[in-house]
């Protein structure tokens, strides 16, 4: 289940409808395509599917020739684009503390991110190296390019007037972009297809102030990640549903292996998607509900091959079902699905 499509804030489109616009384009129409809303992405606190994000970056970069596009959003950011993360790193003691709770709390941002402090890759005992990676296998080099940029961006804002000393960077992919690009932007030297994307900090920046942050908002933020993760700032339904919409029909459903995956006891998750109002059966039904939907009316698969898709093992299970959802039958369900894409709209 390592590929799964898990969601990330709607504030990683931050931008990308103003660059479609200044190069030709027109933001919300092409944030439209994707199934994005500018007003959602604007508020920031809902999520989208990474995998879509992922695949506009990717296609927006070569429909508008912006190599660097990953680089240039990162560039746009302020540390606010960490959601309820941001006010925990922004009144940290320490450097150090703020990358602390970084790795501890990136899954507000998206569950399938990750920041990692690690020895120097290149083995300067003086050098620490902070790894960002992906839980997804197949990681998008514009999306790394993003992330990274990201990380480099909030270190930058932390550290205030003074620069934090990134000695180099290492990058999992050919240059995108011209490599002078990637020079201006980090202000340091990069390397290309390492086997991980590591900032290489100097060791002694963990121990570093932040100025101006305050005690009581450090400490109110970080009791407000402990107590609301999996209840009102992350929709727990809302994840599970993406991870079996991208596994129906290759895994049965199995709350174990989701929970392993959200980093969660069974009991957690169940307890979590309650507080939510549902359960791990109902976000599956609903999940094969929208997904028969979709393959009924916009496929000509066979019922036998939807059914498998929506990991049923026969194809009389996903008739009661449809029976039961759409009070109809697959048949007429799909002619009527016909009937109306030759209508039109009204």
């Amino acid at each position: 289940m390592r590929d799964t499509d898990l969601p990330i804030r709607c504030s990683t489109l931050r931008g990308l409808s103003a660059l479609f616009t200044e190069f030709g384009g027109t933001g919300p129409e092409l944030l439209a395509a994707y199934g994005f809303d500018e007003a959602s992405i604007a508020e920031g606190e809902s999520f989208v599917s990474l995998r879509l994000a992922v695949r506009a970056l990717e296609e927006a970069a070569d429909r508008f020739a912006l190599p660097d596009l990953g680089l240039r959003l990162a560039a746009q950011e302020d540390l606010h684009v960490l959601g309820p993360l941001a006010i925990a790193m922004e009144n940290s003691r320490t450097i150090g503390e703020a990358v602390e709770y970084a790795s501890r709390y990136l899954y507000v941002y998206s569950p399938a991110l990750s920041l990692q402090e690690t020895d120097d890759p290149l083995g300067n005992p003086g050098v620490a190296g902070l790894r960002y990676a992906s839980t997804t296998v197949n990681a998008s080099p514009q999306a790394i390019d993003y992330g990274i940029g990201i990380v480099h961006r909030v270190l930058t804002l932390i550290s205030g007037d003074t620069p934090y000393g990134l000695r180099s960077v290492l990058l999992p992919h050919a240059p995108l972009a011209p490599e002078s690009s990637y020079r201006e932007y980090f202000g340091a030297a990069v390397r290309f297809d390492a086997p991980s994307a590591v900032l290489r900090v100097p060791r002694h920046l963990f121990s570093t102030p932040v100025s101006g942050g305050s005690d009581l908002l450090r400490d109110i933020a970080v009791d407000h990640l402990e107590t609301h993760f999996g209840h009102q700032h992350v929709p727990m339904a809302g994840l599970v549903a993406a991870i079996l919409d991208e596994h129906l029909g290759s895994h049965d459903p199995d709350l174990s292996a989701v929970a392993r995956l959200l980093s969660l006891h069974p009991r957690s998750l169940q307890r979590c998607l309650s507080r939510e109002g549902t359960t791990f059966s109902g976000v599956v039904d609903r999940v094969r509900k929208n997904k028969a939907l979709d393959l009924i009316t916009t496929t000509d698969l066979s019922f036998s091959q939807i059914a498998t898709r929506l990991g049923m093992h026969e194809q009389s299970s996903l008739t009661r079902a449809v029976r039961r959802w759409f009070g109809s039958s697959p048949s007429r369900l799909r002619r009527e699905g016909q009937q109306l894409e030759k209508a039109g709209p009204p």
